[in-house]
């Protein structure tokens, strides 16, 4: 992505896409005041605040959290892997037929 230099001198993502949305009074007098008392603007503020909420769910989207006893299942059938039973051989035949090698 392009960066441009901004008044501070600092590296800023060059912005040319937008998303426009409605919201109501309170949310907007909310968001402003959030963003005063962090010394930003509106604009920078909500920017900040959207991309750190996308990044949080899309971690807990993809990351997977065990407990301590799932982890060491887990881990020890990756040790000590059993051998295929017979239904997983028949299901690896039908398969090895069905799609061109």
């Amino acid at each position: 992505m392009a960066r441009t230099r901004g008044k501070t001198g600092r590296d800023l993502p060059n912005r040319v896409e937008r998303l426009g949305f409605r919201l109501d009074e309170d949310t907007k007098d909310l968001i402003e005041r959030a963003a005063r008392l962090s010394r930003r603007k509106v604009s920078d503020f909500c920017i900040t605040a959207l991309a750190e909420t996308a990044r949080r769910t899309i971690s807990e989207h993809e990351e997977l959290s065990l407990s301590e006893r799932d982890r060491a299942t887990f881990f020890a059938a990756l040790s000590h892997p059993q051998p295929p039973s017979e239904r997983l051989r028949r299901a690896l035949g039908v398969h090895a037929r069905r799609v061109a090698r």
